[in-house]
């Protein structure tokens, strides 16, 4: 079976399921997205690691377990997203060590998260993206857009076999404010670990530049 590498396209979160957010997905050569459904933490674990300006304090579990494998030589070359079964998708992950490979199941969102702290490329199979790729759908406006903000609603991707707009996933308030302002908002979220809430003011002042 031939593999698709993917690219994170973005993050974003239910207004109407508390703690569901969907990790989009994209073929690095088309147009198909692929959204997966992910816990709170690991979605904030993900917003860190792809905004590389915001520093935990004290490391994530994903941090640590980086930090364990660089102290014992493990290194993560790739991640496959294997499977899907009833809306869950399987994925493996594959590390070297001295020399050997060594393939491990793992959740996909964790899989992802270890990916982008080693810098390992993500990988589907086709008949995969072929069962649950989408198309996202673009007014003129987002598709201006497109590059500064990715979030998808998460709602409208649980409506199976609907198309998905794009919404801005900043905020009023944090448009009304100034940079200086958002500056400190950011200081003080990452202070109080509240790394949701520091990925969209990141989003915000990275839109200012």
């Amino acid at each position: 079976m031939s593999l698709v590498r993917l690219k994170i396209k973005g993050i974003s979160y239910s207004q109407t399921q508390n703690g569901a957010y969907a990790l989009i997905l994209n073929e690095v050569e088309g147009e198909r997205k692929l959204p997966i459904v992910i816990g709170a933490f690991e979605a904030q674990s993900i917003a860190i690691a792809l905004e590389k300006e915001i520093k935990p304090p004290r490391p994530l579990t994903h941090d640590l377990f980086k930090n364990f494998c660089d102290r014992f030589g493990i290194v993560i070359k790739q991640v496959i997203i294997h499977k899907l079964v009833d809306g869950v998708f399987y994925s493996s992950i594959i590390s070297e060590r001295d020399g050997e490979e060594e393939i491990v199941d793992a959740r996909t969102s964790d899989a992802i998260a270890l990916a982008l702290r080693f810098g390992a490329p993500i990988f589907t199979y086709k008949t995969i993206l072929d069962k649950a790729g989408i198309f996202l759908k673009f007014s003129s406006k987002e598709k201006d857009e497109e590059e500064g903000d990715d979030s998808i609603v998460v709602d409208e991707i649980l409506q199976e076999g609907e198309t998905v707009e794009i919404e801005s996933g900043s905020g009023e308030a944090y448009r009304e404010m100034t940079l200086e302002e958002l500056h400190k908002e950011l200081e003080k979220a990452v202070t109080n670990e509240d790394y949701e809430k520091a990925a969209k003011l990141r989003d915000e002042i990275s839109k200012r530049k």
